[in-house]
């Protein structure tokens, strides 16, 4: 059963190799754009971010931020509702462009992050960003990643079923496996959403505390 269900996953790979590749250049064109976005504001406007930035690490050397349950609550949820929403997009014909969209937002969001904090703080920036940015992300990235090229996958299949005749493919065992695909998705995000809460806060801790921000 393992065994037939690997060959099944790998063949799937293979035959839309060209769809996941699409989907992570699309994410990285979003991480690039966000980055270009950074080098784009004004001074004022970095300046201004930065304050509410230095805000938000003098709570962390206070320990004033939520408690740990509550942000792996906050995180699951967050990208939970994500990850549902790319998933409902692809069994929706008109969802395949909100889809590549929406990962290019996300990918968006990431480079300005890391883009900001390396153009304000320099090399101690990029040590903050790999504590509070990278471990969760490790995770998250791929899963959303996976999730945005199995969701094109399914709508572009959606699409033949309804306008190609000639396409007989049955449906069933494929949204079989693409509700499995979710629940996979969502079980990764809890995990990415732990080590948001009780590791990447003790990482930004102990960073912020070295630093003296």
């Amino acid at each position: 059963m393992k065994k037939r269900l690997y060959q099944s996953t790998a063949a799937s790979f293979r035959e839309h190799s060209s769809i996941f590749l699409f989907i992570i250049v699309l994410f990285f064109m979003g991480v690039i754009f966000g980055a270009i976005v950074v080098n784009s504001m004004s001074f004022t406007q970095k300046e201004d971010l930065f304050y509410y930035l230095s805000q938000f690490f003098g709570q962390i050397s206070e320990e004033k931020v939520a408690e740990n349950k509550d942000l792996f609550l906050q995180s699951f949820f967050h990208n939970s509702k994500f990850i549902g929403l790319i998933w409902i997009l692809g069994i929706s014909i008109i969802g395949l462009p909100v889809i590549l969209i929406l990962l290019f937002l996300k990918g968006m969001v990431v480079g300005f992050t890391v883009g900001f904090l390396v153009s304000q703080m320099k090399w101690k920036g990029f040590t903050l960003a790999i504590a509070s940015i990278l471990p969760q992300n490790l995770i998250i990235i791929p899963v959303f990643i996976i999730m945005a090229a199995l969701s094109v996958i399914f709508s572009i299949r959606m699409i033949k079923r309804q306008f190609m005749k000639t396409y007989s493919q049955p449906i069933i065992p494929l949204f079989k496996g693409y509700i499995f695909a979710l629940i996979a998705a969502v079980i990764f995000i809890s995990a990415a959403s732990g080590i948001e809460a009780y590791l990447s806060p003790v990482l930004m801790k102990s960073i912020v505390g070295s630093a003296g921000l």
